[in-house]
């Protein structure tokens, strides 16, 4: 039995920007925050789209808004 697998392009990005305060939520969240380089509210960053970024931004969904670009 084959395996599926979904086809992921070469270069593509996330930007992921922050949207939400971390006040009130769990530490575990604001310390992944800052893993990922933010620091104020409402900045952008761009992470490229591989499962290590996807997992940390899944921890935080709340908190940002995720946009895939080419």
């Amino acid at each position: 039995m084959e395996r599926k697998t979904r086809k992921k392009t070469e270069n593509s990005k996330l930007k992921v920007t922050y949207v939400r305060s971390v006040i009130g939520f769990d530490k575990r969240q604001a310390k992944i925050l800052e893993a990922l380089g933010f620091k104020k509210l409402n900045t952008t960053k761009i992470f490229p789209n591989n499962d290590s970024i996807k997992g940390s931004l899944f921890k935080i969904k709340h908190l940002v808004k995720v946009e895939e670009i080419d």
